[in-house]
């Protein structure tokens, strides 16, 4: 009874410490994500958060961050659309990976984060050619942030990018950019806190490149 129980233990540490080195090894991806800047920046984290993915096959967020990753190149290359289809695929293919392994029922506000970079990364979609894929990939960008919204109506990143919308959309087909700086405003009142650790908190950076603009 007394080696049944040590084996027991020891397969507890081992579980406690892999768990922990996977959890280090995420927060210290994270981190570097909140200095990216660049594509460069944000190819080499997404590599790195897809082999975080393979160890930690019941966490969603690997698969979040690789595919936020994704969409943030496809904003970089906004001017030069012919470049962003690669990444905006494989940003798709990574967000249904991260939806697979969330309930939908109990972790709403999870699957919030997700529909919001569903958002961005459909958005990047439209920057390939907006002639060809404006109507049929900026409806389902605009379906996903609404979800997101409904999901969790004071979420900071899905209010960022209702703002982004909402800015760079021409008047004549309801852009605002009054209304853009007031959700810009709220996204940012709720970012000023400076959340860490793994969870998303991304967001104040680009409501003040936003706001910037608005000014």
């Amino acid at each position: 009874m007394k080696r049944i129980s040590i084996t027991w233990l020891l397969l507890l540490l081992i579980t406690a410490g892999g768990f922990a080195q996977n959890t280090d090894a995420l927060q210290g991806a994270v981190v570097k994500l909140d200095k990216a800047a660049s594509v460069k920046d944000y190819e080499s984290l997404e590599k790195e958060f897809i082999t975080l993915a393979a160890s930690q096959k019941s966490s969603w967020l690997p698969y979040y961050y690789a595919a936020f990753c994704n969409a943030k190149i496809g904003f970089l290359y906004k001017e030069d659309g012919e470049r962003i289809e690669p990444y905006s695929v494989r940003g798709e293919e990574q967000l249904a990976k991260a939806q697979s392994l969330l309930d939908t029922i109990r972790q709403k506000q999870e699957l919030a984060e997700v529909y919001t970079v569903y958002s961005m990364v459909y958005r990047t979609k439209v920057f390939i050619n907006p002639m060809t894929y404006g109507r049929r990939y900026g409806t389902l960008s605009d379906k996903f942030m609404k979800q997101a919204l409904q999901l969790d109506p004071q979420n900071p990143r899905a209010l960022y990018v209702q703002a982004w919308v909402k800015y760079a959309t021409p008047r004549m087909w309801g852009g605002d950019k009054q209304q853009a700086r007031e959700l810009a405003e709220k996204s940012l009142s709720r970012l000023k806190n400076g959340s860490t650790g793994v969870a998303p908190h991304w967001g104040k950076t680009e409501d003040e490149e936003l706001l910037n603009k608005l000014k």
